[in-house]
């Protein structure tokens, strides 16, 4: 009898694909890549026209050693690892490794581990697509260019161990970028006016916020032009100007995308991408379902499309139809324009089988599990019901020269909300109150609410602010971020508090090294054009040598000039004038994984260390101590006084030498101007260079 052998990437679809294909089919799996560049060598041959060079994986000996064996017994063998262009190239380097040349050997490729896709991938089999595996033999190399060239030169320049990376470095420039911005920002002072107005009838009071005068919107910046405006109001009459009620309608989100599920997972479950994706992948590969065996019950996870086949549309209609009624399944599909960077291979994340919900997969999921395929299917959902409908009703109120708004919405049909909702769905109080207003309605002021308000800096980066900062920008794909922000924390470059993502010492260091030397690399647009050409070489129409040969000479002449001219980091052990608490020796100066510390230089004979506090030449305004520049927990740099903590100063910004000549309170450095650390205050100067 014919024996067919199927090899997938991840042991665990091996027991979900067998059971849906029979007797006559062996199912092996890879354990991932099988071939890569060696550790040790650089591995691509550049003056033998760029040729890349392969050996096995380490510890890969005896998996290929069975697969050849299960390949011997075969008559026909089928590649299905992912289908992605990383997929792609573990076929070919499988069918390299396996020597399966002249056999008959077939790619199959399918978006979601159910019956009918497995079985409908053996309809279709292929050839390996080449174009596919150049693209991601490409990527790796330029990756490996980037990596092997410049990481020696961090090690050289400041301590061993440090990396660079072609997505990575982009990253880590943008979060920097912002760091600065934050750094930089000075807050500016504006004020809000509210008006509480009684209603005949009504117990509770309408708020109508200050809008402007009868020549359009006033900001009010100042106490001053504040008291001016509350002057020309203490005499006024409150009435309604103009009452306007209409409608309007929100859409339906659209489905998934690999980008978009990473953000709305932390944002709503609070899981980092790399948890995202682990558990997506559990969900993709196979599930143990009570009553019908391990199945995969959500369709591929890494994807920048937001495409739906048009079973599965049709599918989730009927669905929807049947569950909440013919007015809720849309007419037509969302759909978004492609952007240049959109690669539209597969579709959106969706479930493989939208019957099974959420409530019925609950006993067969972990907790974490659940929740996230419960994202993913209200999501689904979601974006094939109706829009949502909204009553509006928007109020004009007059006060002699000035004019005061209050608007309020009210779902009139839910639509996809019944399903899918945020937080940002609008709530109102003034709902009840607007029904009945009307131009003639009477109004009676009961006081005026002001308040003061600062204008806020740019909010640090978290995961999912800076995955979508990436997607916009075009850097990296779809399998790429999760592995970049890991490898950011991994290195310490970045640390996370509280969701936030924040640059250390160590990332400062390397980021400005990388933008003095190596300014393309890091340069967005180049990398994002570097993303496009990979398309080009995926399309057919770009050769994969004429990328890389255009970009390694230019990267090796940089890494040439950067050898001779940078100059090294200095962390050599500085000997300090603090006295080691066990020996008596005077303590230096070590840089470790999270920056600097004081050690005994008796070690190991003495391997006593102390937290390094490094002076910055000011005087702590609460107390007169030293203030000494310090780390958090996870390296993240503030100052605070030496006397901590009897004495509890503490800054997120440099403090100046400087008093303030208007209140006399201390000053911070922003950027290149000094700014008093008392909002209220608000002075600020440009800083002498």
């Amino acid at each position: 009898m014919a024996k067919y052998l199927v090899i997938v990437e991840s042991p665990a679809k091996v027991k979900t694909i067998k059971k849906f294909l029979g007797k006559n089919y062996e199912v092996e799996a890879s354990n991932g890549h099988v071939r890569d560049f060696p550790k040790s060598q650089f591995g691509i041959d550049v003056e033998h026209d760029y040729e890349p060079k392969y050996i096995t994986i380490r510890g890969k000996g005896d998996i290929l050693a069975n697969l050849r064996k299960a390949v011997k017994k075969a008559d026909k063998i089928y590649l299905a690892t992912d289908p992605d262009r990383e997929g792609e190239a573990i076929s070919w380097h499988l069918s390299k490794a396996l020597k399966l040349e002249g056999k008959n050997v077939y790619r199959i490729s399918f978006n979601e581990i159910t019956k009918n896709a497995v079985k409908a991938s053996l309809k279709q089999a292929r050839e390996i697509d080449m174009d596919l595996v150049d693209a991601q033999q490409t990527r790796r190399m330029l990756d490996r260019m980037v990596g092997y060239r410049i990481s020696p030169l961090l090690w050289a320049k400041v301590k061993r161990g440090l990396s660079a990376g072609r997505v990575q470095s982009v990253a880590l420039r943008i979060i920097c970028d912002r760091e600065e911005e934050i750094n930089a920002f000075i807050p500016e002072e504006y004020w809000t006016l509210d008006a509480q107005l009684a209603i005949p009838g009504e117990k509770k009071h309408l708020t109508a916020k200050f809008y402007g005068d009868e020549n359009g919107k006033i900001d009010i910046g100042s106490r001053e032009e504040l008291d001016e405006i509350l002057r020309n109001l203490e005499q006024e009459d409150y009435q309604v100007q103009e009452v306007k009620r209409g409608s309007r309608t929100k859409k339906a989100p659209l489905p998934f995308t690999t980008s978009t599920l990473q953000q709305e997972a932390a944002k709503r479950l609070n899981f980092s991408t790399q948890k995202t994706m682990r558990l997506a992948q559990q969900l993709y590969e196979g599930v143990d379902i009570k009553g019908q065996g391990t199945v995969g019950i959500i369709t591929y996870l890494r994807t920048d499309s937001v495409r739906i086949s048009d079973e599965a549309d049709a599918a989730a209609r009927e669905y929807i139809k049947d569950s909440y009624g013919e007015k809720y399944a849309a007419q037509t599909g969302q759909s978004k324009k492609a952007g240049t960077n959109v690669q539209d291979a597969h579709e959106a994340i969706r479930p493989s089988d939208i019957a099974r919900t959420p409530v019925m997969m609950k006993e067969s999921l972990s907790r974490d599990q659940f929740r996230l395929y419960q994202l993913i299917w209200n999501r689904f959902t979601a974006s094939r019901m109706s829009s949502a409908e909204y009553e509006t009703t928007s109020v004009k109120i007059k006060a002699g020269q000035y004019r005061f708004h209050v608007s309020a919405s009210k779902i009139a049909f839910e639509g996809f909300l019944s399903v899918y909702s945020s937080e940002d769905d609008e709530k109102t109080e003034n709902n009840v109150l607007l029904k009945a207003i009307d131009t003639d309605t009477e109004l009676n002021l009961k006081g005026l609410e002001e308040k003061q308000h600062f204008t806020q800096p740019p909010a640090h980066f978290t995961e999912a602010s800076l995955v979508k900062s990436l997607e916009e920008l075009g850097i990296g794909r779809p399998s790429t971020y999760a592995p970049t922000i890991t490898t950011l924390l991994g290195r310490r470059y970045i640390t996370k508090e509280n969701k936030n993502l924040y640059i250390t010492e160590l990332g400062e260091v390397v980021n400005s090294i990388m933008k003095e030397a190596f300014p393309t690399i890091v340069d967005q647009k180049f990398t994002a054009n570097m993303e496009s050409l990979l398309d080009k070489v995926a399309e057919g129409s770009i050769g994969w040598k004429a990328v890389v040969s255009n970009f390694y000479p230019d990267l090796a002449e940089a890494v040439q000039i950067a050898e001779q001219e940078l100059e090294k980091v200095q962390i050599e052990d500085e000997v300090t004038d603090v006295i080691c608490d066990l020996c008596g020796r005077n303590m230096v100066i070590k840089y470790g994984p999270h920056g600097r510390f004081l050690a005994c230089p008796g070690f190991p004979e003495c391997r006593n260390t102390k937290p390094y506090l490094e002076k910055i030449g000011v005087s702590c305004p609460n107390c007169g101590k030293e203030i000494v520049m310090k780390k958090t927990k996870k390296g993240r740099k503030y100052y605070g006084c030496e006397a901590n903590p009897d004495c509890d100063f503490m800054s997120w910004q440099k403090p100046s030498k400087e008093k303030c000549p208007e209140c006399g309170g201390y000053m911070v450095e922003k950027g290149n101007k000094l700014v008093c650390a008392d909002n209220q205050c608000g002075f600020v100067k440009e800083q002498k260079k």
